[in-house]
């Protein structure tokens, strides 16, 4: 027994000299940092609740600006949240491997647009970016408008004043976009149980995390025979029933246009109804998976339901996050609320209330407000990146083998670039302020080479569905957002209601 000890220990003391005392060891020790546990790194750290996580980033971050390293067992990690490093990595093409942190995503997401890499990866931006052209958002305008409407007329059946959740009021609707538009399948034709689906999507966050920070629960076998990895098979058949249920009802509708010989622009000699039938089924992302896969180019099922999972989750929980923030500051700010709505009545009174592309586009002071809001709440917080090549950052070099983690929240947070950053003021983004303004200081929806490809999406959706609110409702808010706990998770996520009173206007 004591030998074994004797070896165990010989053994640890081997596997730790090597780790921090071979090149790429020696490189990221010349970073500040906590201080390191032999073997266990700075694990120790990190295993908190999940409530107290975020305030643990925080704190390292601030503590050890602009960059420092961790260590996870054998893993290192470099952590940055400067502009000019941020540059240095999300500029480089040689550097588009996400983090370690995005496998964990992989049994939900597959490795769709989101979590590929190489080859892959390249091939599926390629196909999936006409999809958001500037031509195909347009024809989905309609959709957020209605949407906006559903959410008036929902707020206006409560009768007279009242109090919401944000959070579970907006993702019902962001969903109901997402899959209407890119899907091209409205949750209402179909059996989908969207409110069980929205649930898992949160509850499934918190197990990814948990693991994350669980070196030893990163092993499939291991973790698959926990609490936790039960917990994920059963979030997983949730997840994956409502994506294959949408997909199944997409595939139908081709089978219907085959029958009727018609085709997706709606070309035939077939009767008016039936020209009509698909121009009430708007070209959707879905369609180019779908025909892709026909025609045998480079997608499978399995393929198409990654980027259908991925979508999906994207598509609408990002942006109920980026609009819950916004709707909360600006009930908070009354002056500023008061300024927006003023925009948003003046356009659509001049347009006798018609909500087109050419109305959103002269909301220019609400994008200012949305842009700040997701500037002080960026829905996704931190990003991250597999070096497999030595990357010269600005005064350290991360080199191959090392995970690059970059947080957006602190980086938007930044003194040195944004004065007085924890107040929350549109006018940032006046012109003639953003000039000379470091392009790396501010990037919500991530930048380079794997930048966000639905950014126009949200915008465009964010500004209907808000522009909706103001023109029906004064905001007074509830929770005030700097007191909202935030949680540690895939996007940024309050941890406690945030809640906001709607008040009906009289016109």
């Amino acid at each position: 027994m004591i030998l074994i000890l004797v070896f165990l220990v010989v053994a640890l003391g081997v596997f730790h000299y090597l780790v921090h005392y071979d090149r790429r060891g020696q490189l990221v020790n010349k970073l500040p940092g906590p201080r390191t546990l032999p073997i266990f790194g700075n694990v120790l750290s990190f295993l908190v609740p999940q409530k107290q996580l975020w305030h643990v980033k925080r704190k390292l971050n601030q503590d050890y600006y602009p960059i420092y390293r961790t260590w996870n067992f054998g893993s290192p990690f470099i952590h940055i949240c400067h502009p000019d490093d941020a540059e240095k990595l999300l500029t480089s093409m040689k550097h588009i491997e996400k983090g370690n942190a995005y496998h964990m995503l992989q049994p939900w997401l597959g490795t769709g647009l989101l979590t590929s890499t190489g080859s892959k990866w390249q091939s599926r931006r390629k196909m999936l970016t006409p999809a958001f052209h500037f031509n195909v958002l347009v024809e989905f305008l309609d959709i957020f408008v209605e949407q906006g409407e559903g959410l008036v007329k929902h707020l206006k059946a409560e009768g007279g004043e009242t109090v919401k959740d944000l959070v579970p009021l907006l993702t019902k609707y962001t969903l109901n976009a997402i899959c209407e538009t890119a899907m091209g399948t409205s949750l209402e034709d179909v059996d989908t149980k969207d409110s069980h689906y929205r649930s898992a999507v949160t509850e499934i966050g918190d197990v990814i995390v948990y693991r994350l920070f669980r070196p030893w629960l990163h092993s499939e076998k291991i973790f698959s025979a926990t609490s936790s990895g039960v917990k994920q098979a059963k979030l997983l058949s949730t997840l994956h029933g409502f994506s294959n249920t949408i997909i199944q009802d997409r595939k139908k509708y081709h089978e219907q246009l085959v029958e009727k010989n018609l085709t997706m622009n709606g070309k035939s000699n077939e009767p008016d109804d039936d020209v009509a039938f698909v121009k009430k089924k708007r070209m959707a992302m879905l369609d180019t998976l779908i025909a892709a896969y026909r025609d045998g180019r480079q997608i499978d099922d399995e393929g198409i339901r990654e980027e259908v999972d991925t979508f999906i989750f994207e598509g609408h929980d990002t942006t109920a996050m980026g609009m819950c923030f916004a709707v909360s500051l600006l009930a908070e700010h009354k002056d500023i609320q008061k300024h927006a709505r003023n925009e948003v009545d003046e356009v659509l009174r001049e347009s006798n209330g018609k909500m087109g592309m050419a109305e959103i586009q002269r909301f220019s002071y609400l994008e200012r407000c949305i842009k700040e809001a997701l500037r002080l709440y960026p829905s996704v917080p931190f990003v991250a990146r597999t070096i497999r090549q030595d990357l010269q950052l600005k005064n350290f070099v991360a080199p191959a083998g090392t995970s690059v983690q970059l947080y957006i929240y602190d980086l938007h947070r930044d003194p040195s670039f944004w004065p007085n950053p924890h107040k929350f003021d549109p006018d940032r983004f006046l012109p003639d302020r953003i000039q000379g303004r470091h392009p790396y200081s501010y990037i919500p929806f991530s930048a380079g080479a794997r930048n966000c490809i639905g950014q126009k999406f949200a915008l465009m959706e964010l500004k209907a569905l808000i522009a909706h609110i103001l023109h029906n409702f004064e905001l007074e808010a509830i929770d005030l957002a700097n007191e909202i706990n935030l949680l540690t998770d895939v996007v940024i996520r309050p941890g406690q209601p945030v809640r906001v009173k709607f008040i009906p206007r009289v016109k």
